[in-house]
């Protein structure tokens, strides 16, 4: 269940970087209508079609993102761990007190 939802989180955050990269800033619309002579541009999907798609789609890829990040989050979290530093040195001590023999010589 975690490699499925880790796997679809790396899958979706290349997806979301590359969506962010494609998109073009505010400040090139500006430069691009005072050249072109008044708003026109030659993009695919019109002059202000490619935004409104492409940021609905990043909004949903977003959104996917989130949802495994907290999603894995939950998961991981949820790992057995001692309450405290205390717990933790008792617990690894006795654990290493079991694996010391008791028939070793003393030592001079």
């Amino acid at each position: 269940m975690n490699a499925i939802i880790v796997s679809v989180h790396i899958i979706v955050s290349f997806l979301l970087i590359g969506l962010i990269l494609i998109q073009h800033g505010k400040g090139a619309d500006a430069g691009a209508s005072s050249l072109s002579g008044g708003g026109t541009s030659s993009s695919l999907f019109g002059s202000q079609g490619s935004a409104s798609l492409l940021s609905k789609i990043s909004a949903i890829i977003a959104i996917i993102f989130f949802v495994t990040s907290l999603t894995l989050a939950y998961f991981f979290g949820k790992i057995d761990r001692a309450e405290s530093v205390v717990q933790s040195v008792s617990q690894s001590s006795i654990k290493s007190a079991e694996a010391i023999p008791k028939d070793l010589p003393k030592l001079p």
